[in-house]
């Protein structure tokens, strides 16, 4: 009964958005595509644009680009608002449902995409100037935007978990390489622990997004799409967690289960008081403000460790995606170009640590003399695509807090995977739960 009920809201939704998309004041955008394409300097309006990037470490060099925009497109008025990543998805689906509040164009993590294009809140892209130079996108990132045959939004930047590591405390512990194997972590962090008093080998972040490296390390993930199932509570899930609870024993390694559990993750990695964690390249240039990485070199980056079945972490990312309510596609197509243009990824990668989407921008010198960048080239290729399913980028939020409540000994491992299964019923719609 919920997904039948989801489907309706869907189908409702893109009938009233497909009227909306033609322009919130009345006006007819069918040839919006061919204007911003043919005669773009004659485009005008106001694109508002949700940037859900770190407002400290990364939005500079988006805000950077905002004014270049405006500079080429004088009659195009840009109007930047940074969302917090956590909850801008429901925002942006609280926003569109309404009908009122919607940005023309938002930053949408690579999971939320397909979810927001089954529900009708995406205008498609294809044949506008938005998704000019497509085959010079990475494929993997680029599939992230495709649904039901069409594509909803153009791949910004990519990323995947790595291990972080202090160079120091590798040296300190008498460690020569990184740790390959979850027993290997083991065995490294009880080493630093030894070596650096007062040190916590590794830091775990008790988030179930983080957990992804350990159960693709056992063959598996939260939803079997040949099987149309929702699996979080499989018994390969259960081993993952098992791994997550060896490594925060007292003597190894440590989790936070607060709602600043990110936080004091980064803080004490920066600090010098931890000395693993698991994070991806948006956390590189907050990472080198620390004490302990004054000097960038003594940051170390390798793939995350494998389990006894795999090895990998997540495709992640954000895909700039255009509003189906927009009153101003023209200028919001133009816009998508802009930012994603191998102008703009090179700036955003050279000043934010990040990984470009496109292929023609890796060999620029101020990406291919990046080390940060080139560091997280091997993760990237052992990552591992989410799942295309509209509503499976939702299970993270939904299974966090019952991961959280497993690492924090409130509940079992069998009953809060039973738990975080149930409450997941519906959320993937046509898979079981």
């Amino acid at each position: 009964m919920r997904i039948s009920s989801r489907i309706a809201l869907a189908l409702a939704t893109t009938a009233a958005l497909t009227v909306a998309g033609c322009g919130g004041d009345g006006a007819d955008q069918s040839g919006a595509a061919e204007q911003a394409a043919t005669d773009p300097q004659s485009v005008s309006g106001t694109v508002t644009w949700w940037d859900t990037s770190d407002a400290t470490n990364e939005a500079p060099a988006f805000k950077e680009l905002v004014a270049r925009f405006e500079k080429q497109y004088p009659n195009i008025d840009v109007e930047y608002v940074n969302v917090p990543f956590d909850g801008a998805d429901d925002k942006f689906k609280t926003a569109a449902q309404a009908g009122d509040g919607a940005p023309d164009v938002m930053r949408a993590d690579v999971g939320w995409t397909p979810t927001f294009a089954a529900l009708g809140y995406l205008q498609p892209l294809d044949g506008t100037p938005a998704l000019d130079g497509a085959d010079d996108y990475l494929p993997v990132p680029h599939q992230s935007n495709s649904y039901d045959g069409r594509t909803y939004g153009v791949p910004e930047v990519t990323d995947t978990l790595a291990l972080l590591y202090n160079k120091e405390h590798f040296a300190k512990a008498g460690i020569a390489e990184p740790p390959e194997t979850w027993a290997e972590l083991k065995s490294a962090a009880q080493r630093i622990e030894r070596a650096v008093p007062g040190t916590t080998g590794v830091f775990l972040n008790a988030d179930s997004y983080f957990l992804l490296p350990f159960v693709y390390g056992e063959g598996a993930d939260l939803v079997d799409l040949d099987a149309r199932k929702v699996t979080i509570d499989s018994p390969e899930v259960a081993s993952a967690i098992e791994t997550v609870r060896e490594l925060t024993a007292d003597g190894i390694g440590a989790t936070d289960t607060s709602a600043n559990k990110y936080t004091n993750m980064m803080d004490g990695f920066k600090s010098g008081k931890v000395g693993m964690i698991l994070n991806g390249p948006w956390a590189v240039s907050d990472v080198l403000t620390g004490n302990a990485f004054a000097d960038k070199e003594n940051l170390g980056v390798a793939p995350v460790p494998a389990g006894p079945k795999g090895q990998g972490g997540p495709v992640g990312g954000h895909n700039l995606v255009v509003y189906a309510g927009s009153p101003d596609l023209a200028a919001s197509y133009l816009f998508v170009r802009f930012l994603n243009s191998p102008d703009s990824q090179a700036l955003v990668a050279s000043r934010n640590n990040t990984l470009p989407t496109r292929k023609s921008v890796y060999p620029r010198p101020e990406v291919a003399g990046n080390d940060v960048i080139a560091a997280f080239q091997q993760p990237l290729e052992d990552a591992k695509p989410r799942p295309p399913a509209p509503g499976a980028g939702d299970l993270y939020d939904i299974f966090t807090p019952f991961y959280e409540r497993i690492l924090g000994n409130q509940v079992s491992i069998a009953d809060g995977l039973d738990q975080a299964q149930r409450k997941a019923d519906g959320a993937v719609p046509g898979f079981e739960s």
